[in-house]
């Protein structure tokens, strides 16, 4: 009976202690971070070059799921739209579903895996091969020229690719409602217009950046600290990926209590 209940314990203790040496390393390199950015002549040029990489790699994948996202949205719409209501609320069902929450949250988990798993490997392998080890031997901050360029390109290209997501999930849900149901473009342009605030638009850059800086920061911690070789690069790859793509939803749940019900 005592052996029975000590392995529950023990095993939440490993839970808490590895929790705590999470987030003593997490904030070890937020430290670090912010110690860096006085050199801003070594991150800001790899930032500029980081940004422009991972938004025109990311357009095409971008482009394509926002179209789909927002064709769908219309297609579902129309299927369970009840004719007592005036046409034109499509228009604002469509467009606040897209921006408020399907274009964020959708590009935000699409960039935790292109983006997060690349940046967890390309430290991880750096890591395992030494050439951090080397970087600090030199003197040099692997904060300053590694990792805050991935961190700040994240956080800064994130809200620019929602926006382009916002604006084709909405053009293609405005092409799509109209394959299904009699909505002119009248309708649909005074249904968007007729509940839009303008906090709508901020709501969804708040969430696109808080998204984007959580990617940047999880991965390259994951990445920063990989260990046992390729396997690891791989593990803290996924790792990254899964980490990510939780914390997106946890952030995503904590910002709509706080933004939207104050």
């Amino acid at each position: 009976m005592e052996s029975g209940g000590f392995y529950p314990f023990r095993f939440i203790g490993r839970l808490f202690l590895a929790g705590l040496a999470h987030l003593g390393r997490v904030s070890l390199m937020c430290a670090e971070l912010f110690r860096g950015l006085a050199e801003w002549r070594i991150w800001l040029p790899r930032t500029i070059s980081e940004a422009a990489s991972v938004g025109v790699g990311s357009l095409f994948i971008v482009l394509l799921i926002s179209g789909f996202a927002g064709a769908v949205t219309a297609f579902q719409a129309g299927y369970q739209w009840q004719t007592s209501l005036p046409v034109y609320v499509l228009g604002t069902l469509i467009t606040e579903t897209i921006i408020l929450e399907l274009g964020p949250v959708l590009i935000g988990l699409v960039l935790a895996g292109r983006i997060g798993a690349r940046y967890a490997a390309e430290l991880g392998t750096m890591r395992v091969t030494e050439q951090i080890d080397a970087l600090e031997s030199l003197g040099r901050s692997p904060a300053s020229h590694l990792i805050i360029p991935r961190v700040l390109a994240s956080t800064i290209m994130l809200p620019v690719l929602v926006i382009i997501a916002d604006v084709v999930a909405v053009g293609a849900g405005w092409l799509g409602v109209k394959q299904v149901l009699p909505v002119t473009d009248w309708d649909f342009a005074y249904g968007a217009q007729y509940f839009w605030r303008p906090f709508d638009a901020w709501y969804s850059l708040i969430k696109a950046t808080a998204f984007g800086w959580a990617i940047g920061l999880i991965s390259c911690y994951m990445g920063f600290n990989t260990q046992q070789g390729a396997e690891g690069v791989g593990k803290s790859a996924t790792a990254a990926v899964v980490t990510s793509s939780v914390v997106i939803l946890l952030l995503n749940v904590l910002l709509a209590k706080i933004l939207l019900h104050q």
